[in-house]
């Protein structure tokens, strides 16, 4: 099969480091391959049209039998294959699911690992896998996921801000003169290319964060983009009023309370879904949270993120019970992911 390749002609990959607490200790999730006799962090090539979210997921499924769900970004390695091409492996911090999560009804099944590829998986005691792993990058990498057990900054929530993806345009929905204008906001749909398609490929990488809650605008924009994971994972939709155009239009603070509410819950990774209007004041409500440097990396002023493109918000408990964003990222997913 082909691999997909950066627009510089690098190889790219994508892996976990699966973590847990035992006995107020942290262990990890390492694989051995038996080609290389070599102990490592689950991780393999991105598919043609995957995400390196979804990859990530995959290829921890496919080698440890784990599902997990993604958590803030570890960074990169970058190195230099025996055949001379260059490789680049995303990391992600990752815990694991119940078999019965919602996140991992929403994702394709997956086939095992050959043992000639993964003959071992094992959950090892950092302290342990330290002198287990191979590769001098892979102990840096656990020595990063370390450094954020005791700073605090593992254990984390997430939440995910979905702007809705591309809608038929206003002009030629006020078609039909019978309605006011906010009722034509209200109904107007996703086109039938770019919109819909682009909701379908937000599946997996809903699922890929383990998402187990959707909040949306009950505008039919809104609602549509994030239905199709909702479907898929079972859940039941909630929606908020206070995320509409007109809503934000006349109470933007209900808005901002509304999001507020949804980054400082604890418990399954949320998606929130709503409106480029409404999106200054859903980031008034995470620049609350988030220090000035984690700002920066994200967009500051209109439009703040493109149609069908996530905000991921990494959120943890700090010293003194202070909640704070650990991490952010952005995301616009790979079309043919949804297909």
């Amino acid at each position: 099969m082909t691999r997909r390749t950066s627009d510089r002609g690098v190889l790219l990959a994508a892996g976990a480091l699966v973590w847990r607490e035992r006995r107020g200790r942290l262990e990890v999730l390492l694989v051995h391959r038996p080609k290389y006799d070599d102990w490592s962090f689950p991780k393999g090539k991105v598919d043609p049209g995957e995400s390196l979210r979804t990859c990530a997921v995959r290829e921890v499924a496919e080698e440890t039998g784990a599902q997990v769900a993604l958590g803030q970004p570890l960074g990169r390695v970058r190195y230099r294959l025996s055949s001379g091409a260059r490789k680049e492996v995303s990391y992600w911090a990752a815990r694991e699911l119940e078999t019965a999560d919602p996140a991992v009804r929403a994702r394709q099944p997956v086939h095992p690992a050959s043992r000639t590829e993964i003959d071992d998986a094992e959950w090892v005691d950092s302290a342990k896998a330290r002198k287990r792993l191979t590769h001098a990058m892979d102990r840096d990498l656990l020595g990063s996921l370390v450094d954020l057990w005791e700073d605090g900054k593992l254990d984390t929530w997430t939440f995910v801000l979905v702007r809705h993806a591309r809608a038929v345009k206003r002009s030629v929905w006020r078609r039909r003169r019978k309605r006011d204008a906010e009722a034509d906001e209200a109904t107007r749909p996703l086109t039938s290319d770019q919109g819909e398609v682009r909701a379908r490929a937000l599946v997996p990488i809903l699922a890929a964060y383990g998402v187990g809650r959707v909040v949306t605008s009950p505008w039919r924009r809104c609602y549509d983009t994030v239905a199709c994971y909702v479907r898929a994972a079972g859940l039941t939709m909630v929606t908020e009023p206070a995320l509409t155009e007109a809503a934000h239009s006349r109470d933007p603070k209900a808005a901002r309370r509304a999001v507020a509410d949804e980054l400082s819950r604890r418990g399954p990774a949320v998606a929130l879904c709503t409106h480029r209007p409404v999106l200054p004041s859903v980031m008034d409500a995470v620049a609350d949270y988030a220090p000035g440097k984690l700002l920066r990396s994200v967009p500051d002023q209109d439009p703040w993120l493109k149609t069908g493109e996530i905000m991921v918000v990494h959120m943890a408990r700090r010293p003194r019970r202070k909640i704070r964003a650990v991490a952010i990222e952005i995301q616009r997913p790979v079309l043919s992911e949804g297909r």
